[in-house]
């Protein structure tokens, strides 16, 4: 049996693995940015890795808008992806889709366009977060364009990937604030605003362009399912080699704003509100909208088995947090928070064990915490429930230094973000 070297040595170079930036100038990863991405170029060099030591099979079970599904396609590797944000998820199949042939996307998303032009004013209501965000002659022509879209969309790959083409040029089309993160801000201005019905069409030429390259691969198809990562329920037993993923950080990041422009404006969402019911409750628990004082019990969570291996320690850092909590005006429920999440997360390593192979390499791109300036050892705590779980060795590797710019921060405390990895 060979021996698989995916473990980073002293004399590589550490790359940018948590950055998403540089797969903007990627084809296909840069039709839409979404702000939990990670390096696809780095999640190709594991992957190209991990072949030169054997077969390999590729599990990514927090897999956002198909990073790692796509290197994998780009390699010629069996993968599948569990992806649980309905939105983000459908994100990734269109993405996957870009194999479909350049001409037939092509024609439907002219045609649709076409269709656009051709209607009388959209005369549409919006909710205030899309009156804010789009001039009234800009909403108009995006109103068209949705329309057109809806009149048209019929769930085949070039469908789906014309509705894709809509969602990815919605920001770039905004004269305020609409960075491709969660936080849209209203009362900033951008300079550079692109006109719909020109957004939509450069977006249908790049499309074109990257799925000309796409359509040489002749490897397996990746796979995505829309489902839990606690559970893996659609994964075969044994399938994975190799696991690359990043989970949400438990820094109270709220995934399920993270594309409510875009589900508002596909009028999937009338609100934030709606979140609740339409994305949270498929998450794991990493935001303390996540968890409201009344609907958690803390000592109930903290007596699961699961944390059993780390209930000691999880246990003083949410009693601290419950503490602090009682002074801060806010009243954020980070001590709820910490326990749901570690408790989440030890359900994905045991769905995990049963979803690899033996050997098997796992590698999580993570970064601590430290709510209300309490450290969270994420790390520690992280590579303790995936030996309870029935992984092996680990090694971690630090890749930059998070929270050292103390402007506007809310605490002082150092925090990190690196690649966690696993033998199976």
């Amino acid at each position: 049996m060979k021996q698989m070297h995916l473990f980073p040595t002293d004399a590589e170079e550490v790359t940018a693995t948590s950055t998403f930036g540089k797969n903007m100038n990627l084809p296909v990863h840069r039709w839409f940015r979404y702000s939990a991405g990670f390096s696809a170029e780095w999640a190709e060099s594991v992957i190209a890795d991990s072949v030169r030591n054997g077969e390999t099979r590729v599990l990514d079970p927090f897999a956002g808008s198909g990073t790692t599904l796509l290197a994998a396609e780009s390699l010629g590797v069996a993968s599948v992806g569990v992806e649980s944000h309905p939105f983000v998820s459908r994100i990734a199949r269109a993405k996957l889709a870009s194999r479909t042939d350049p001409s037939t996307y092509h024609a439907f998303a002219m045609q649709t366009l076409a269709a656009a032009k051709r209607k009388r004013d959209a005369n549409g209501t919006h909710p205030e977060l899309i009156e804010k965000c789009f001039h009234p002659e800009a909403l108009d022509a995006l109103d068209k364009l949705r329309l057109a879209f809806e009149d048209r969309c019929d769930g085949s790959p070039e469908s789906e990937l014309t509705w894709l083409t809509l969602v990815s040029v919605l920001r770039s089309c905004s004269h305020v604030g609409t960075a491709q993160w969660q936080y849209i801000l209203p009362n900033k201005s951008k300079k550079n605003v692109l006109a719909p019905f020109e957004a939509f069409a450069k977006a249908v030429a790049v499309f074109k362009s990257d799925m000309t390259i796409r359509n040489a691969l002749t490897g397996p198809k990746a796979k995505l399912f829309q489902g839990d990562a606690r559970e893996c329920a659609d994964v075969p037993e044994g399938l994975a080699t190799l696991v690359i993923t990043s989970p949400p950080y438990p820094n109270n990041y709220d995934y399920a704003d993270a594309t409510r422009l875009e589900m508002t404006f596909m009028r999937e969402i009338a609100g934030w509100g709606d979140l609740q019911e339409t994305v949270r409750k498929y998450l794991v628990r990493s935001c303390s909208q996540h968890v409201p004082e009344r609907a958690i019990k803390l000592e109930a969570v903290l007596a699961e088995p699961e944390l059993a291996p780390i209930r000691s320690e999880i246990t003083e850092v949410c009693t601290a947090l419950a503490e602090i909590r009682k002074s801060k005006g806010g009243k954020k429920t980070y001590h709820l928070m910490v326990a749901t999440y570690f408790h989440d997360l030890a359900r994905v390593w045991l769905a995990l064990r049963r979803s690899c192979d033996s050997p098997s390499r796992v590698c999580f791109v993570i970064g601590d915490s430290a709510p209300y300036g309490v450290y969270v050892p994420v790390v520690e705590w992280m590579t303790a429930l995936a030996n309870a779980a029935g992984f092996g060795k680990s090694q971690f590797v630090k890749l930059r230094d998070r929270n050292i710019k103390w402007k506007n921060r809310k605490h002082r405390v150092p925090l990190c973000e690196g690649e966690l990895w696993i033998d199976g």
